[in-house]
């Protein structure tokens, strides 16, 4: 079954005024879903007019507006009564046009949000579109710090008070970005695409052990925060005993791949042990992760290099 995940009061709340969105009529249907439900499986998202395979959220140009003017009193009526039995989430009329009274009557008696906006339908669409494709897609919250480092979103895991945080804090110093602590929340962009955001209740707090909430923008500056990143590279650190680390593959080292949303996302393993510079290790994980994504593979170098010496001996 397909859940709506967002309504037309969220959608009026956090991009009304960018959006220049105003009511018309039908405010009774202020918590319609602009997700899918159960009886509409086969809409589209966002779109002009469509009475055969109607949308979500119905964008009325003046092309439309010219269609409804160009029929008698009695076919408008039944279009637009085909209009609003579809149960559209919105109606929006783009460039500030006036719509047929019939329609607005419509809609404030089958409680059909009916807006205004004044941007250009074109326009309109492309910003709803990516509004709904963000604010509709799978979504899932993972425990650690997310981070921007050298380009990559990397997302920093591990067991309670093993010093996630402290590491995320000495790579802001190091001119890393972060984008959230402790509860990152990611969706699926794309078919091979995952990206991180930060709650807004956490968004620029860092929480230290010993020096408590941090905020990072107030500290370090707008440059410290980033707003999203797509997910490269999970980064876990684990606590090993002396014994353990003789056993790690020191060639390939510890890499694996965790399933976030489906997607597969790479991961490795970093030791945490004392002695060691944990900012320095990220850092030259995401390095060399970048690295695998334009070709080269160190191991597999260094192991074609000893085979050719070898052939030579």
């Amino acid at each position: 079954m397909n859940v709506a995940l967002s309504t037309v009061n969220a959608l009026m709340q956090s991009r009304g005024r960018l959006l220049k969105l105003h009511w018309l009529a039908g405010r009774g249907g202020v918590e319609r879903g602009l997700g899918f439900d159960e009886q509409t499986p086969g809409q589209a998202l966002v779109g002009f007019l469509n009475l055969i395979h109607p949308n979500r959220v119905q964008i009325i140009s003046q092309h439309e507006l010219d269609y409804f003017a160009a029929l008698d009193d009695e076919a408008r009526q039944a279009e637009i009564q085909r209009l609003l039995d579809a149960r559209p989430a919105v109606v929006i009329v783009s460039e500030g046009l006036a719509p047929p009274e019939e329609l607005v009557a419509g809609a404030e008696a089958t409680d059909t949000p009916l807006l205004s906006s004044s941007l250009g339908s074109i326009k309109l669409i492309g910003c709803l579109r990516h509004y709904l494709g963000d604010e509709l897609a799978e979504k899932t919250v993972l425990h650690g710090v997310f981070m921007e480092v050298n380009g990559l979103g990397v997302l920093i895991t591990g067991e309670s008070g093993i010093g996630k945080s402290e590491l995320a804090l000495e790579l802001i110093t190091r001119n890393h970005r972060l984008i959230a602590d402790d509860a990152p929340e990611f969706s699926r962009v794309g078919p091979e695409t995952v990206r991180g955001r930060c709650p807004a209740a956490l968004q620029d707090f860092l929480e230290v052990r010993g020096l408590g909430l941090l905020d990072v923008r107030a500290m370090y500056g707008d440059s410290a925060i980033k707003q999203n990143k797509d997910l490269g590279l999970i980064v876990r650190l684990q606590r090993l005993a002396a014994e353990d680390l003789d056993h790690l593959d020191r060639v390939h080292g510890s890499h694996q791949q965790q399933c976030v949303l489906d997607i597969d996302v790479p991961q490795v393993s970093i030791p945490v042990a004392p002695g060691r510079n944990l900012a320095v290790l990220v850092e030259a994980a995401a390095r060399n992760h970048i690295l695998l994504r334009k070709g080269y593979n160190a191991p597999q170098a260094f192991i074609e290099r000893q085979r050719k010496l070898i052939e030579q001996a």
